[in-house]
């Protein structure tokens, strides 16, 4: 299964405006939505920049694998 993973720089802003650790990484996959603030990729993965056809949420960089994905 393709496992999308991203910075939220929003979710980021908000932790230094108002002092809080919210988890700002995203990881996606078909089914679902899951916020971690670690993630271990237990396989190949890929970092891809797409400036001119970001993800649905705005994400530009982000990181593709079908590898197992563990989030903290």
């Amino acid at each position: 299964m393709k496992t999308i993973i991203h910075v939220n720089q929003h979710e980021i802003k908000k932790n230094t405006k108002n002092g809080t650790d919210n988890p700002v990484l995203t990881v996606k996959t078909y089914k679902t939505n899951i916020y971690a603030t670690s993630v271990d990729i237990r396989g190949p993965s890929k970092i891809v920049y797409s400036p001119h056809k970001p993800l649905s949420c705005g994400a530009r960089v982000w990181i593709e694998t079908e590898a197992e994905v563990v989030c903290e």
